[in-house]
């Protein structure tokens, strides 16, 4: 940003005349630029993505661990073919669909950050018992409880994030934690692989090679746990929606690595209290008989279903959570060694090195995305991803139907549609693996996104749940169908992004209304205005002469008793 450019912005007052095309230009590159100019945005969401780690590490290491002799003789209805594997891999997503609608309050009651440390210590308690699991009931009760703890992490994570970034970086920023849940999956899957050795991978291998994968998780949770703490900052805008403004523009003037008296400071904080004073202000003209934060809460989970506007958006990031599921990557990473071996790849240390290979790919894959998201924009990445997502699935389907019964007489058949295996993973990484976490982090309102989120993250736990439970039974039933059961809904994201899904490339968080037409109404732009000259006017220490400036007033009275 220019001096002359400064001097301009530090004379400009208002905050119409802080645009946010001014922001966005000020703000400097996006994309991998971006992120090294602002390190310490870097190292924020790098260390906050440990949650996604946990979060990876958990979905790939049941993968590996359900194929483990010594597992399969002490677990013979969940290990191997058991009929309760889909309810073990299943129970964890279960459990983080209550995690991810729990943690909305929690983010508002407690911070954002604290709600991060709650959840690490529920994961902290699942992975305890699941390392020391002796019955399937211990190893049922530990998945349910740490599942809890990584919705909660799964809802937490990318809205701190999502919340510290600049506009300019928040695609890249919350790209990180998918970043972050690839890394765990290829650690876990490897881990897996080498682990399997100890004592033998046959009749002798010890329970260490199975426990040793579950009870290293507890690593990056302890160490999450102590940076909620010590390291990780409050986010401004919750910072902003208590009333602690002081503090607010000091953590981002930290963030943004600017003096607290900086024009580019001055008016994003201009910006966020703008949109957080219009948030309670709206709440306190629609629901003036809601007087504690539950009912306050109550009424807002309405609005989500009541406002057009705000349907919309809830439709928007629910559908893109549920598609990722559906696009059939889970199915992949819970499943791999299973699926290996069914197109034709033998033996346990095949089919696990076979999963190795993809959580490679998965982690190469998401780095780009870091770069593109915020460049060329949601939109396009999406529609490139599901169309050769949609070629993968429906090549994979076609040789498995082919070759079904004789992939020992066809060893190349089996590799190349492993080679499709990969390419799928590739696509998804770094297409809508990335991109169904950045549209709920950014489309919501202040006042609403907690709740938002919760809804949004549950509904991909929910389908993440589906699909643990009915893949291993499509596995064994439809074979072959299930590679085109996925394909369709691949399809399905590809038509959808096309001709429905719009695009947040750039958008200020405080400005999505205009985008999704939540402020078209003369009431809502007639209240934002008054914002705005309220704070015009306090910036200039003016005293403000209206008959609506005790708005203001009773207002931080009511927003300080709520929290």
């Amino acid at each position: 940003m220019s001096n002359e450019k400064a001097d301009q912005m530090i004379r400009s007052s208002s905050v119409e005349e802080m645009s946010s095309v001014d922001l966005d230009s000020a703000y400097g590159p996006s994309g991998f630029r971006g992120l090294v100019r602002s390190s310490n945005i870097l190292f924020y969401s790098l260390f906050a993505s440990l949650g996604g780690f946990l979060f990876g590490y958990d979905q790939g290491v049941i993968s590996g661990v359900l194929v483990m002799r010594d597992f399969e003789t002490r677990f013979p209805r969940v290990g191997g073919n058991g009929d309760l594997q889909g309810w073990v891999v299943s129970i964890m997503q279960l459990g983080a669909f209550v995690g991810a609608l729990i943690n909305s309050p929690l983010a508002d009651r407690l911070s954002r950050r604290y709600s991060i440390a709650v959840a690490c210590v529920a994961f902290l308690i699942g992975s305890v018992l699941q390392a020391g699991a002796i019955d399937n009931s211990m190893l049922f009760i530990g998945r349910f409880i740490g599942g809890i703890g990584l919705g909660q992490i799964s809802m937490g994570v990318p809205l701190w994030i999502g919340e510290i970034a600049p506009p300019n970086l928040r695609g890249s920023a919350v790209t990180l934690q998918q970043f972050a849940i690839a890394s765990g999956i290829m650690i876990s899957f490897w881990l897996d692989y080498g682990t399997q050795y100890i004592g033998g991978i046959g009749e002798g291998q010890s329970q260490l090679a199975w426990r040793l994968p579950f009870a290293l998780r507890v690593v990056p949770a302890i160490t999450l746990l102590i940076g909620c703490f010590f390291i990780l900052p409050f986010s401004p805008r919750w910072l902003v929606k208590v009333r602690r403004e002081h503090e607010a523009l000091a953590v981002l003037s930290r963030l943004r690595k600017l003096p607290e008296n900086h024009p580019i400071v001055q008016a994003e904080i201009m910006q966020i209290k703008a949109g957080a004073r219009f948030d309670a202000l709206t709440i306190k003209e629609k629901f003036p008989n809601a007087k504690t934060s539950a009912q306050i809460a109550y009424q807002q989970y309405k609005e989500l279903f009541m406002q057009k506007h705000l349907a919309k958006r809830l439709f928007v990031a629910c559908f893109l959570q549920f598609l990722q599921q559906f696009t059939g990557v889970n199915a992949i990473i819970y499943y791999a060694p299973k699926m290996f071996k069914s197109i034709g790849l033998s033996g346990n240390s095949v089919s696990l090195l076979a999963t190795g290979v993809v959580g490679i790919i998965n982690v190469v894959a998401t780095v780009p995305a870091i770069g593109i998201v915020d460049n060329f924009g949601r939109r396009v990445v999406l529609m490139v991803g599901a169309l050769f997502m949609s070629l993968s699935h429906f090549i994979i389907a076609t040789l498995y139907a082919i070759y079904e019964h004789s992939w020992a007489e066809h060893l190349s058949a089996g590799w190349a549609a492993a080679a499709f295996v990969w390419f799928f993973v590739f696509n998804f990484a770094y297409s809508v693996g990335c991109i169904a976490w950045i549209y709920p982090t950014e489309i919501f309102p202040l006042g609403v996104r907690a709740q938002a989120m919760g809804i949004a993250i549950s509904v991909n736990w929910i389908s993440n749940f589906l699909i643990g439970l009915i893949t291993p039974i499509m596995l064994n039933h439809i074979k072959f169908g299930t590679f085109y059961f996925f394909f369709a809904f691949t399809m399905v994201l590809f038509c959808w992004v096309m001709f429905f899904l719009p695009e947040t490339k750039g958008v200020p968080m405080e400005e999505m209304d205009k985008l999704w037409g939540g402020s078209e109404g003369k009431e809502t732009a007639d209240r934002m205005a008054r914002i705005q000259n309220e704070l015009k006017c306090e910036s200039r220490n003016v005293p403000i002469y209206s008959k609506t400036s005790s708005y203001s007033d009773d207002l931080d009275i009511e927003m300080q008793e709520q929290y």
